[in-house]
């Protein structure tokens, strides 16, 4: 039996799209092996949203290469869609498939097997205008599984290279949506996690203006089985009153969001272009919050961003503070080569990034603290991933609240009332409620 080996970079998305190539290479005889084992393929599924990134893609790559010098070794992904020609400069690489046509990818490889030299699928992605199927089992995490539904990017951030290496804004058919989550139910599966590279146009490119991200949701609760319903990221602006007030009635729907802000300072935001002010972000905090008393927001910020000033930096500092988010994921600015932010004047030094990224850690790891300490000795429900060790097990809430308990029974993918007593330094630890 031939084997077959993925290494994956970057985001849920890109694991996602690994989970479904992997099962196309199993529905054709491939055993799926560890990348530290020896393999007849290897499939490096790239990322470069950074020039760091893609530095790590060519890094594994090489790896791969030596790892089994007569393997076929497949690249695929952002960095392959953006740099083809960089890729195929490496020595040793037998396919190369952007961001498209992946779900070719063991015929394409076989391709590779007959012919003497490399074989190259990168298209003209931004003429893509329908989203590919790959396959239906979805990225599997634990007790939770991520289910892609859109694709692309129509949002052109001055630092952010992903509309060049997605295309624009493609839906998925909410007919294969709903077979893959009756799919990821009957497997067990309890939680469901909607991504996308752009998940709130969902449905924005149908030309009958017919299933938006609601419609989606309403009828994901419906299946049975199916406990919670979770987003990946969502942009504040496109949680509009409509989609608030559905959720807020759908049982299953839980009351997180991860809503990127980027920067807290007005200034720094028209830079990014991003196309909506600290107004307009407070206000849209606001009225979640009005409506989901206990709703955990998340959010993502960049620091050091070109010309971002102390008192820019400082007036994010301000507003992160204003906004009481619940955790912070924080990074400093790397620039890609091709966006906008990559040439702007006043590049910041990396020592004053690195110094406000550890601020910012800082803050997200007391407002952290904060968040749980607000849920002490109340009972909430959890579901547990796996035990870790001495018969603690760890879950999560709805609202996104890491919990521990001790428990001689199996709890895993099991969804318990604990009640929670003591707030630990990253989790809170409870005791399941009788």
């Amino acid at each position: 039996m031939p084997k077959v080996a993925f290494y994956t970079l970057g985001c849920k998305v890109n694991q996602y799209e690994s989970a479904a190539m992997a099962e196309l290479f199993e529905k054709k005889g491939y055993e799926i092996v560890s990348f530290d084992k020896q393999a007849d393929v290897y499939v490096i599924n790239t990322c470069d949203v950074t020039n760091e990134s893609g530095r790590k893609s060519r890094q594994i790559i090489r790896k791969a290469i030596r790892k089994n010098p007569s393997a076929k070794v497949a690249v695929v992904g952002c960095y392959a869609q953006l740099e083809p020609a960089e890729v195929l400069s490496l020595p040793g690489v037998s396919v190369v498939v952007g961001t498209k046509d992946r779900h070719q990818i063991v015929e394409l490889v076989q391709e590779a097997k007959n012919n003497d030299g490399p074989v190259v699928a990168v298209g003209d992605i931004m003429k893509q205008r329908t989203f590919e199927e790959i396959a239906f089992k979805g990225h599997r995490q634990k007790t939770r599984a991520f289910l892609k539904i859109q694709e692309g990017c129509n949002m052109f951030c001055s630092y952010c290279i992903i509309p060049y290496a997605r295309g624009p804004i493609r839906s998925r058919a909410i007919d294969s949506i709903l077979t893959e989550a009756e799919s990821l139910s009957k497997d067990g599966f309890k939680e469901i996690v909607l991504t996308g590279i752009h998940l709130g146009l969902y449905g924005y490119d149908f030309k009958d203006g017919k299933n938006h991200l609601l419609d989606v949701i309403l009828k994901i609760s419906q299946i049975e089985g199916i406990e919670r319903i979770r987003l990946s990221s969502i942009e504040a602006l496109e949680l509009s009153d409509e989609l608030l007030n559905g959720l807020l009635k759908t049982r299953s729907f839980c009351h997180h969001f991860h809503i990127p802000l980027q920067s807290g300072c007005d200034t720094v935001l028209r830079r990014m272009n991003r196309r909506y002010t600290t107004d307009d972000f407070r206000k849209r905090i606001h009225y979640i919050r009005n409506i989901m008393p206990n709703v955990s927001i998340t959010t993502d910020i960049i620091v050091g961003f070109p010309g971002e000033t102390d008192e820019e930096f400082s007036q994010t500092q301000k507003f992160i503070h204003e906004m009481d988010f619940s955790k912070l994921h924080v990074f400093p600015f790397s620039p890609k080569r091709g966006t906008l932010a990559a040439d702007m004047p006043n590049q910041i030094k990396k020592s004053v990034k690195t110094d406000r990224t550890h601020k910012l850690i800082s803050i997200s790891q007391k407002l952290e603290h904060n968040f749980r300490e607000k849920f002490t000795n109340t009972t909430k429900k959890v579901l547990f991933e796996d035990k870790k060790h001495d018969n603690i097990y760890e879950g999560l809430t709805e609202n996104y609240i890491k919990v521990a308990v001790k428990s001689e029974g199996d709890l895993h993918n099991k969804i318990i009332p604990v009640t929670l007593s003591k707030n630990m330094d990253n989790h809170i630890f409870g005791e399941i409620k009788k």
